[in-house]
């Protein structure tokens, strides 16, 4: 979220984390260019008229990468002319202000969804069936009512099988960057996703490696 105005940011920043979102916030266009130049987003909120470095140009410097972010303009420049004018810049889609939070957050999803890393729309491993669009997740039928983070746990793991993901993985997908990394809210809330996942286990830990979904009963457990 890119976003001079800091009260604005601060609650659409809070809101999407409501909504399962990692998200992490920049008021100007210099700060924006450090964060985008070391971590890896899916999606970036660019407000258009920014101090440091105009959001234009941090658009364009998006737009010259391979793996790169969904951009999604917002401004208060909601003219045909302006949002021609973005789109030309290579932003994938356009919002002015005033805006309706929740067409927010569907378009978010939606570019996410766009991105071409995206991956298939229902997550499925081990009886387990995650839908990341509709917030719904069952395990062998059942329904789950899991938190957000634990919603977000599962499905990283998911995507992220069979492979493993460490704590520090899980913290910056699932949280943001001011988690802090010897917090031990990851291994709360792996306990809490398996209470509720039900047996068979299927969420395994190997120490000093991290956590994978498996379909077998996974021989290593702790933490």
């Amino acid at each position: 979220m890119v976003e001079d105005a800091r009260s604005l940011a601060e609650v659409l920043v809070e809101g999407l984390r409501d909504q399962g979102m990692a998200v992490d916030a920049a008021h100007d266009g210099l700060e924006a260019a450090a964060k985008l130049d070391r971590n890896a987003y899916d999606v970036v909120v660019l407000d258009r008229d920014l101090p440091g470095i105009h959001g234009d140009t941090i658009c364009q410097m998006i737009t010259e990468d391979d793996d790169r972010p969904m951009v999604l303009m917002l401004t208060a420049a909601g003219a045909p002319g302006d949002r021609v004018s973005g789109l030309s810049l290579g932003a994938d889609d356009y919002l002015a202000k005033p805006f309706h939070f929740p067409e927010l957050v569907l378009r978010v999803r939606a570019l996410a969804r766009r991105r071409p890393a995206a991956r298939a729309r229902t997550l499925r491993a081990a009886g387990i069936e995650l839908d990341p669009m509709r917030r719904t997740v069952t395990r062998d039928g059942r329904h789950l009512d899991l938190s957000v983070k634990e919603f977000g746990v599962l499905e990283a793991l998911l995507r992220a099988a069979p492979a493993f993901l460490s704590a520090e993985d899980l913290l910056e997908q699932v949280w943001d960057e001011h988690a802090d990394p010897f917090t031990n809210t990851v291994t709360v809330t792996i306990g809490r996703l398996r209470r509720k996942l039900g047996g068979p286990p299927v969420i395994a830990t190997t120490p000093g490696v991290g956590y994978r979904v498996v379909d077998e009963a996974p021989t290593a457990r702790s933490g």
